[in-house]
């Protein structure tokens, strides 16, 4: 599973980016997606999660009514729309993939993932 995160960019505080997360190499519908999300100088966070086949999700409070997860089983795609963002949202952005179906209290453990993407860099500008 190979897993190609794109979207990134530089923005000013405010704005909105779309990022998306597009996986080759295997099947899907049984599989949760993430995206997290490390500062400089912090650890890697949760931002939020998306089942396949049923499209429930999870999100980090700090990001909720500002961002929103979706997918596209078509195009085995996921997309992470975040909208008025602000500079603490600087971070390069992963997606992840969970190759097995868990709870979603669990949704937001960096160790439930079993694929990676390279991340894609987000700025935020003041």
């Amino acid at each position: 599973v190979q897993l190609q995160a794109s979207g990134g960019g530089l923005v000013q505080a405010g704005g909105s980016l779309r990022l998306s997360c597009a996986a080759s190499g295997g099947t899907f519908s049984s599989y949760a997606l993430g995206w997290f999300r490390q500062a400089p100088r912090k650890e890697r966070e949760f931002v939020a999660a998306i089942s396949w086949s049923v499209g429930s999700t999870r999100y980090t409070d700090s990001v909720k009514g500002r961002f929103t997860i979706s997918r596209d089983n078509a195009k085995n795609t996921v997309y992470l729309e975040m909208n008025s963002l602000k500079p603490e949202d600087t971070a390069v952005y992963y997606c992840a993939a969970r190759s097995s179906p868990a709870p979603r209290a669990d949704w937001g453990s960096s160790w439930l993932y079993d694929y990676w993407g390279q991340g894609t860099l987000v700025t935020v500008s003041s």
